[in-house]
């Protein structure tokens, strides 16, 4: 159960809203949401893109809220990309600046809140779901294949952080999706049942945490853990020190993202815990970039998922799969002098985003990569 409580990269918690959007329309079985238009993200608005909020459903029923960011000045139909992620994360943290990085360059971009975390609908707030997180990103594709400058042929995704493994279950699962790219990745699914770096990988462990986890749903099933450790130890691990460094000071706070507050609901990993997100990645034949930092604990997700969605040989799981059948369009990228942070925005020179900005994320590999593989 430690190792579960201790994951500090889950779901996003619901504040007061402002102003009711003009994209909010009362459709059947459609929660009309109550979104803010002020400017209030953690990065400064792009002068090169538009930028609206827009609302879409769910096949579970449920709303989503996003950021639609298009390119200025651009004609015709465009390929088009959805982002979410880090997991805990709002649209308004680093999803949002991967949206409109990549509409800077050229393309449609949605960053939204998943369900039940930021300004999103679903109730109890800070609920976790293999399933429905995976439907968010399938309900963004469809959200985007209806919009009039996009080409619904031409869509990919980004995942970052625990949906970066997300974004490759829902490019297993669904052929629209042409290209997409994991940045930073954790496999949620992995980590909730094996621990960080498989260190509780054994029936016994997964034993206690199941019936400590049964006896919460009996005792508080509301109950919230994580979140970001604040005041922060002294003896925190170097990560940990990173995730505080993004998510607990103005480079990255955000009232309504759960890592920057008070995290999730604790029963959120049983059904994580009970799963295998990358069983079947060896068979996406669509494109792939696993991009990852040199220097980040969480590497040896990526390389592993990397390595699996290739030769079906995989790490954290009893599986062996077979040969990817298009093995020719993925990629591994690892970032020289990275950290898990640092692809989140770029990275800085000093902690807590001071110092001189390091710009780790490869934009225009990203562009590029996309431009190749949505044509």
């Amino acid at each position: 159960m430690k190792q579960l409580l201790m994951i500090p990269v889950l779901l996003g918690i619901l504040t007061g809203c402002t102003q009711k959007s003009d994209n909010n329309q009362n459709k059947e079985n459609m929660t009309t949401l109550n979104l803010t238009q002020e400017w209030d993200k953690v990065f400064p608005l792009s002068e090169k893109v538009n930028h609206r909020k827009v609302t879409f459903e769910t096949q579970y029923g449920l709303t989503l809220a996003a950021d639609l960011y298009t390119p200025k000045a651009a004609e015709g139909k465009l390929a088009a990309i959805a982002v979410s992620g880090p997991f805990g994360a709002t649209k308004e943290q680093s999803s949002g600046l991967y949206a409109m990085q990549m509409a800077e360059r050229g393309f449609v971009a949605l960053a939204f809140d998943p369900s039940y975390t930021g300004e999103s609908s679903g109730e109890p707030r800070r609920t976790a779901s293999p399933d429905i997180n995976t439907e968010d990103f399938m309900a963004a594709v469809d959200f985007l294949s209806k919009q009039d400058n996009v080409d619904a042929g031409r869509i990919g995704i980004i995942g970052i952080c625990g949906w970066g493994g997300i974004a490759l279950n829902a490019a297993a699962a669904d052929t629209r999706i042409k290209a997409t790219v994991a940045s930073t990745m954790y496999d949620m699914t992995r980590v909730s049942g094996n621990g960080y770096f498989d260190s509780d990988d054994k029936e016994e462990s997964r034993h206690a945490a199941r019936e400590a986890l049964a006896q919460q749903r009996l005792s508080d099933p509301k109950a919230m853990a994580g979140g970001v450790v604040d005041p922060l130890p002294d003896d925190a691990p170097q990560f940990v020190k990173d995730y505080f460094d993004y998510y607990k000071t103005p480079r990255g706070y955000h009232e309504r993202s759960g890592n920057s507050n008070d995290g999730w609901r604790v029963i959120g990993t049983q059904a994580y815990a009970n799963s295998r997100f990358l069983y079947y990645i060896n068979e996406i034949r669509s494109a792939v970039l696993v991009m990852h930092g040199e220097k980040a604990h969480s590497r040896y997700f990526g390389e592993a998922a990397y390595k699996y969605m290739v030769e079906g040989k995989a790490e954290g799981y009893n599986t062996v799969g077979k040969p990817n059948p298009n093995p020719e369009n993925k990629q591994l990228l690892i970032i020289p002098g990275a950290t898990h942070c640092d692809l989140y925005d770029g990275g800085y020179t000093e902690p807590t985003g001071k110092g001189e900005p390091k710009n780790l994320i490869p934009w225009d590999k990203l562009a590029e990569f996309f431009t190749q593989y949505l044509k």
